[in-house]
């Protein structure tokens, strides 16, 4: 089976991740690179052996030879990469934060759809070994109806410095981490009809908030809490993982440090080791981001190949974008935001 071909756009901090992951994904490999920067585009052209490299996307997109692209840049240049991917007729994964506002997100979504090409957006944190393990319990029923949930991420890792970006922004941790953990509690609980926001900036040398803890209602009627934090600072630290905790019908659910997942009902109590595999590329403790950076673009090769839907696709994405949105707009204001007002 031929592979597929892509091109990868912006060869900065976390790209090399992915790089290091489309090696590993069977069926996919990447033949051609761009980035403004000389200096990153020939340190990763040199790293992966890629011979086509690229200072500017159109022309890139112009030469063509790719059956997709992986738009790995900070948010300021998705829009406009996603709407020349798709006038090319490509296929492409774009990270998060998907776009700088949501008119901007719903527009890349509907040139895509227009277009006729799959849109992807790069949200992992879904695709974590210990989260997928939480989905698949409560699928089994092992606590039967979840009425009430916790997604923490409480933390006090210095993501400055491989990320010097995040502290100049006005906005940052719901944007850069929040949106992840938002899109978990999605991913468990169902989508969000409203929710009510606080933040707070802790650390006074960045700009934007670094502290967030958010109220949700789900649309079956759970209730969930969503907090995250890069103020906090712990004995043992548990960067990057997010805990969990769940209170069903018919039992409990709690993913806690050091990926120990613990399900109690009617049977008794049982513990099992998720821990995320360490990849040969892979270093502690990111291993648990960089296998899930594997595991959303094999995906994303085995949807490409049998034309279904990604998990994570833009139109999907769009509903946890709202809820970065409701979550400043909240914030600022004190008030609880309905979400389906700003999906129409």
């Amino acid at each position: 089976m031929q592979k597929l071909r892509g091109a990868l756009i912006g060869c900065g901090f976390f790209a090399v991740n992915q790089m290091h992951a489309w090696n590993d994904v069977e069926g996919a490999e990447i033949v051609a690179i761009c980035d403004r920067d000389a200096e990153r585009l020939r340190i990763v052209g040199d790293q992966f052996a890629i011979a086509r490299r690229y200072s500017d996307a159109a022309q890139m997109f112009a030469d063509g030879g790719f059956d997709f692209v992986d738009i790995a840049t900070t948010v300021q240049s998705h829009r406009a990469l996603v709407e020349m991917a798709a006038a090319h007729k490509v296929p492409a994964i774009c990270q998060k934060p998907f776009a700088r506002t949501l008119s901007d997100a719903k527009a890349m979504v509907a040139a895509c759809h227009a277009a006729g090409i799959p849109l992807m957006v790069h949200e992992n944190f879904r695709w974590q070994t210990p989260i997928q393990a939480v989905r698949k319990a409560l699928d089994a029923g092992a606590i039967g109806e979840p009425f009430w949930g916790r997604f923490s991420f409480r933390s006090g890792f210095d993501v400055f410095s491989g990320q010097p970006y995040l502290a100049e922004g006005e906005r940052f941790i719901i944007e850069d981490l929040g949106i992840h953990t938002l899109d978990i509690a999605r991913f468990i609980l169902g989508d969000v009809t409203k929710l009510v926001a606080r933040t707070r900036r802790v650390n006074p040398k960045i700009r934007g908030e670094d502290v967030a803890t958010i109220l949700l209602d789900h649309e079956g009627g759970a209730t969930s809490i969503v907090d995250v934090s890069y103020a906090t600072k712990l004995g043992t630290e548990p960067f990057p993982e997010t805990l969990i905790e769940l209170d069903g019908t018919e039992g409990t659910i709690r993913l806690s440090q050091g990926y120990r997942l613990e399900i109690t009902n009617a049977s008794g109590t049982s513990v099992t080791d998720v821990a995320p595999q360490l990849l040969s590329w892979a270093s502690r403790p990111w291993h648990n981001i960089q296998e899930s950076v594997f595991a959303i673009q094999q995906h994303w090769a085995d949807r490409l190949r049998d034309g279904g839907e990604t998990s994570t696709s833009g139109a999907d994405n769009l509903k946890t974008f709202a809820l970065v949105e409701a979550a400043y707009e909240s914030a600022a204001s004190g008030n609880p935001v309905e979400i389906g007002a700003l999906l129409k």
